[in-house]
């Protein structure tokens, strides 16, 4: 019987440049099934970039180019015959300010299924509802789906946009700071949501809060100015570091 290889992402020597800008400087790291793995470091380390070049958001920008290897199971995602479409609906990308379509809160669901294919209303009222029970919004909306996705808070609106992300179904969901400006109990919801999440999804949280990754991830990345400094089990990392600059950095001397 075979079994599933332990890694969803395999990334060798991948570097990234804006122009004459290196960003990611020949990164090497793997990232498990079902698990949080968490990207830390101080502004313009290439963690952002990083998420964008596992969707290839990155094509879209001009000048930039990336060289080294980059799987997700056994797909090379940056294969120049790799199709896009489908990579991005297995591999949905959460932005740190949440930006709900001016629609309905079901419209904002449907919409990405409907455009693929999927015409079936019942179908469609069902994956809405297991959407938002995942992102764990269903019982703070289900009396108000045709409302305007406007007038949610700001933590319903991320959660919403997680929702919109796991409509499409994906095997991997990538966080960019998902809980940037949100107030202390909309954080604690998304971080429990997460926990929930990992048992049918591999995920990647960027954060600038060492303190979120501390406590919501399950192994860890320290990028600094493009390098990957240091990488392993976070409980690890964050209590017997072993570079210097990672204590440097989750002891708050820089960053």
């Amino acid at each position: 019987m075979n079994q599933e290889p332990q890694f969803k992402i395999r990334i060798e020597d991948l570097s990234f440049f804006y122009g004459d800008f290196q960003a990611l400087k020949e990164i090497s790291l793997e990232i498990n099934r079902h698990e949080i793995f968490g990207l830390m470091g101080p502004s313009k380390s290439g963690k952002s970039t990083l998420l964008r070049v596992l969707n290839r958001m990155t094509d879209l920008i001009y000048g930039a180019r990336v060289t080294g290897q980059a799987w997700l199971d056994d797909q090379d995602i940056l294969a120049p015959d790799c199709d896009l479409v489908q990579l991005r609906r297995r591999v949905g990308l959460v932005l740190s300010k949440p930006v709900p379509l001016p629609r309905s809160i079901m419209e904002n669901l449907t919409l990405a299924p409907r455009l693929a294919g999927n015409q079936d209303r019942q179908e469609l009222a069902a994956l809405a509802e297991k959407s938002l029970k995942a992102a764990r919004l269903w019982e703070e909306v289900k009396d108000r789906l045709h409302d305007s996705a406007l007038k949610l808070s700001g933590g319903q609106q991320q959660r919403l946009c997680l929702a919109r992300t796991l409509a499409m179904e994906p095997e991997v969901i990538l966080l960019d700071e998902p809980t940037s400006g949100l107030d202390p109990i909309s954080t604690a919801k998304i971080e429990e949501t997460l926990f929930q999440l990992k048992k049918n999804y591999t995920i990647i949280l960027v954060s600038n809060n060492t303190k979120q990754i501390a406590r919501a991830t399950d192994r860890v990345a320290f990028l600094l100015m493009g390098d990957l400094i240091e990488m392993g089990d976070t409980s690890r990392v964050f209590t017997v570091p072993r570079d210097r600059r990672t204590d440097d950095y989750i002891s708050g001397r820089f960053g």
